[in-house]
């Protein structure tokens, strides 16, 4: 009698760790798409200023043959 009721308390034990690694899958999963994101707007930064660079060396060297 104590053995099953032992049981099932571990049986419930094992689902709520079960139920918290999901939780923690799923968190991982959020995170690594922020970080996926956070990359992708690092990436268009770099791109805007690499566009802002060219204009501007542009402009100089159109000033320059002016």
């Amino acid at each position: 009698m104590q053995a099953d009721a032992l049981t099932k308390q571990a049986d419930a034990l094992t689902k709520q760790a079960d139920a918290l690694t999901k939780q923690a899958d799923a968190f991982t999963m959020q995170a690594d798409a922020l970080t996926k994101q956070a990359n992708a707007l690092t990436m268009q930064a770099d791109a805007l200023t690499i566009q802002g660079i060219a204009k501007f060396n542009l402009l100089r060297i159109n000033e320059m043959l002016y």
